[in-house]
């Protein structure tokens, strides 16, 4: 049937698409069209320095909506192998590269040919760029590799990093970095002799809300921090998974979810503690935890005063939260340590009102940000945030959590002069997202109105 103006829907489709195509865009040029008769720039773009930018197109009362992603042609990206094809790097690291800028998979290592070659084709990863452990050295010999991600069991960091830095790559690798003190001591300086940039993938410094919390709260709007609370839970299923053994794991909850308390904390004040005070308990007769502990509280007390109040745990339900109270007010991060789900909220008096105030940021793959991260690192020769120096003083500070804990006495830490001392630049956080406020009354008896008030902006 046509329509009074135009041609049959059949005959547009049966045309090709070029009719469509026309159509669409004389109607689109013709609604935008400026008095000069041209599509409006608000609506066409422009492109500068080879990348597209378009000009505001809300008005000023709204959030501006984000930039478009302007990735690095595929052929500039940093080509990542993915060393280790365990459940993180197939469900997680891998499908992250989608929403990579400056990153892409270009090769494979294992120690499975079947599931390579699987995730080889999946991947578009060339048969010849699959490697098994023994032939890591040959990623020397191929230079669409610039970096490795490091994927495997924490006690096989060490061997990977090693492998890769000798092979002349830049290596990221998952946290925890190793199962002591030594292979990360080991892992810093093979790297740094074959002049190799090394990163630790602490996803958290890399997430936005946990950036925007961390921003603030150097920034003083809480004024100054005295107390951190911050749990991370989960409640472990088969014992014989290599989480459960101490050779490959090196530990429990402690350095697999207890560690993002820790290296939270660590990077929201920018400090070092001087003394750690920790305790450990295991559900009795529970198979899971013959050789590595389930329950870890432990107290970090700062230079400045502030005291962290930390815990962990293999036998809990899932549980992810983040609080840091100072004299101003209150943040909390619900679902801090996640892979999604953060809900980032701010407390303080606003009159004789106690306002809530929740930031919504707009969802980013974390796995995403830290991949391109390195990338940025690696192709401007930069220190990346959180380099092998940090992932060394974690282990340093996990054993001391571990000392204390046998020992049932705090422990003094030596002291750590300077903010930041182990990271690299901080990463930017481009927009600061929308907010949305409830207040309640800090005198209940004659509140201003009988129902919550909201209010949305964009900022």
């Amino acid at each position: 049937m046509a329509d009074a103006d135009g041609p049959t829907r059949r005959a547009m489709v049966s045309g090709g698409g070029l009719g469509l195509a026309t159509l669409t865009l004389s109607a689109a040029s013709a609604s935008a069209a400026s008095s000069t008769g041209q599509p409006a720039p608000v609506d066409e773009g422009m492109v500068r320095g080879g990348s597209v930018s378009f000009p505001p197109i809300h008005a000023g009362t709204e959030r501006p909506d984000a930039p478009p992603p302007n990735p690095d042609p595929p052929s500039r990206r940093i080509g990542f192998a993915v060393m280790g094809l365990g459940r993180l790097a197939v469900e997680n690291i891998l499908p992250a590269f989608a929403e990579c800028k400056h990153a892409r998979p270009v090769a494979l290592v294992s120690g499975d040919p079947a599931k390579m070659a699987a995730i080889a084709a999946q991947y578009g990863i060339a048969p010849q760029a699959c490697y098994d452990y023994a032939g890591v050295a040959r990623l020397r010999d191929n230079p669409a590799v610039d970096a490795v991600y490091v994927v495997t069991p924490n006690a096989l960091h060490r061997d990977g990093v090693v492998a890769a830095a000798r092979a002349g790559k830049h290596v990221l690798c998952e946290k925890p970095m190793a199962a002591d003190v030594t292979q990360a001591r080991e892992m810093v300086d093979t790297c740094r002799a074959a002049g190799r940039k090394l990163m630790i993938a602490y996803r958290c410094q890399y997430e936005r809300n946990n950036v925007e919390l961390a921003r603030r709260a150097r920034a003083g709007e809480f004024g100054p921090i005295q107390l951190i609370n911050a749990i991370n839970t989960q409640n472990q299923g088969d014992p014989t998974q290599w989480r459960q053994v101490k050779r490959l794991s090196g530990g429990g909850s402690l350095p697999d979810v207890g560690l993002y308390c820790l290296n939270t904390v660590r990077a929201l004040l920018g400090e070092e503690p001087v003394e750690v005070y920790a305790s450990i308990h295991n559900p009795p007769d529970d198979p899971r935890f013959a050789e590595v502990e389930s329950n870890v509280s432990f107290t970090l007390r700062f230079p400045s005063g502030a005291i962290a109040n930390c815990a962990s745990s293999y036998s809990a339900h899932e549980h992810r939260n983040l609080r840091i109270l100072g004299p101003n007010g209150t943040g909390e991060l619900e679902n801090a340590f996640a892979y999604e789900g953060q809900r980032l909220r701010l407390i303080h008096r606003d009159g004789t009102a106690e306002a809530n105030v929740e930031l919504s940021l707009g969802r980013k793959n974390q796995f995403s940000l830290e991949l391109d991260h390195f990338a940025q690192c690696v192709r401007s020769n930069a220190q990346p945030r959180t380099p092998g120096e940090e992932g060394l003083q974690d282990q340093v500070l996990m054993a001391a959590i571990y000392q204390s804990a046998h020992s049932g006495r705090p422990v003094r830490l030596e002291p750590v002069n300077g903010r930041d001392v182990f990271r690299g630049s901080a990463p930017k956080l481009a927009d600061k997202g929308r907010q949305r406020r409830r207040l309640s009354m800090a005198q209940p008896a004659s509140p201003p109105s009988t129902t919550s008030t909201a209010a949305t902006t964009r900022a």
